[in-house]
């Protein structure tokens, strides 16, 4: 079926389009694609749900989905937007947001978790076993953040982490993160603590490959060829930067009176939110550290 045989009322989509362009001005979705787009989503919904055109449009969260479209429409700057966007419990970066997911199906494997969340991220467009890409099943009628959430973890319960389990439906937008009750938030805040204060007493070289790690999302693979070592070597050191960071936050959380178990597990959930922070791990310091080396960085991580 044909864009204009479903919308009929061309003021409201030409006002609509320009609303997206106005509030994403950096994103540049034409209004063929636009409508193309439009047309797909509405039959998505539709199949689930039957409703109108009118109505569709009236339900629409327009900039996740005009955002939605554009990554499909392999926009580098729709893309770039969404692994910047936000959640909204802890105000942390999506793909944070995945690890954190991750890190309660496999605790202490921070490779592992990576791993998936990259698998993750590559699935968004590309289809898995002939099946539709992810980014494709967004209807619109949802915020865009939670529902990838959502889709994110009822991923790794198919994966067979959990053997048995009921799938979270993927129109139920509830937060996902763990909410933090008031009796947590002190811990919040000593863990914080804690972790900037480890990570001002770590040497600029492990700070580096912190950076390029969780701050860059380079693999460790990709870390050894810029450092120009060997990848056992990389794995060796964050193995190492791992246990130290355990028992430097744990002793000071245990100080101040933790009592609870998992700590460790707590830790290491924690610890991509202050990562993604730290300024000691910005941009411009690793770039800093990088040029210091006399290397560059990769020219697709530096824009």
């Amino acid at each position: 079926m044909e864009p204009l045989s479903v919308f009929t009322d061309r003021n409201r989509l030409a006002l609509l389009y320009h609303y997206c362009r106005l509030k994403l001005p950096s994103v540049r979705l034409g209004f063929g694609d636009f409508q193309r787009h439009l047309a797909r989503t509405y039959h998505v919904y539709h199949a689930k749900q039957p409703t109108t055109p009118a109505n569709y449009l009236a339900s629409l969260a327009p900039l996740d989905w005009y955002l939605c479209s554009a990554c499909i429409s392999q926009d580098g700057r729709a893309w770039e937007l969404l692994f910047a966007t936000r959640t909204g419990q802890r105000d942390c970066l999506l793909v944070d947001a995945l690890r954190a997911r991750a890190s309660r199906f496999y605790p202490r494997d921070m490779e592992r978790q990576e791993n998936v969340v990259q698998e993750f991220w590559t699935h968004l467009i590309v289809s898995q076993n002939d099946s539709v890409p992810i980014l494709a099943r967004y209807d619109g009628q949802r915020p865009l953040v939670p529902w990838l959430i959502r889709v994110f973890q009822n991923w790794l319960h198919s994966m067979g982490r959990i053997k048995h389990f009921d799938a979270l439906p993927e129109d139920d937008i509830a937060p996902s993160l763990p909410v933090t009750s008031p009796s947590d938030s002190r811990w919040h805040d000593a863990f914080r603590q804690a972790a900037h204060e480890w990570l001002g007493e770590i040497a600029e070289s492990d700070q580096l490959l912190l950076g390029l790690r969780w701050r860059y999302r380079m693999s460790q693979r990709e870390v050894a060829n810029l450092l120009n070592v060997n990848e056992g070597t990389i794995t060796r050191r964050i193995d190492k930067l791992r246990d130290k960071c355990l028992d430097r936050i744990g002793k000071q959380l245990q100080s101040d009176g933790w009592s609870g178990e998992d700590l460790n597990e707590y830790i290491l959930t924690e610890m991509a939110s202050v990562l993604s922070d730290e300024p000691r791990l910005s941009a411009d310091q690793i770039g800093r550290l990088v040029m210091q080396m006399g290397k560059e960085l990769p020219q697709l991580l530096e824009q």
